[in-house]
């Protein structure tokens, strides 16, 4: 062959969506207590590599362990925190949108009367005036 690789659709292992990789809090401490086993030069990467873990994951989680947060050792839900919805807020904005449609509306049929007695005039139709 000329320098050409055949790849067998069974060999590519490449996720059609990547997602991310979530620990549950049981796991992380099944980790921290493998790592402070670790006595020997290069058990700890060993560890990690075995895992596909990065050191900075232990950082975070005996950061977590230390203040005693054990709920900080479970999943996170990543994104914008959920607010609170407020009835109030939620019609004040509603009527306000509507005042300022309303609004446009009567500034418009307003121009359209005055537009129409300034054309009366123009025009000479008896008991039409420009001034109003």
């Amino acid at each position: 062959m000329d320098g050409q690789v055949n790849v067998v659709a069974e060999d590519v292992q490449v996720a059609a969506k990547p997602r991310r990789r979530t620990y549950t809090a049981e796991y992380k401490r099944r980790i921290l207590r493998e790592a402070d086993a670790c006595t020997t030069p290069g058990a700890v990467g060993a560890l990690l590599r075995r895992e596909g873990l990065y050191s900075s994951h232990l950082v975070v989680w005996r950061r977590a362990q230390a203040r005693g947060a054990l709920a900080a050792l479970a999943p996170k839900k990543r994104g914008r925190k959920p607010t609170a919805v407020d009835l109030r807020a939620r019609k004040i904005t509603e009527l306000e949108r509507q005042l300022a449609q309303m609004t446009g509306r009567a500034e418009r049929a307003e121009a359209l009367v005055e537009a129409q007695k300034n054309l009366a005039a123009l025009l000479g139709r008896p008991g039409a005036s420009a001034q109003s």
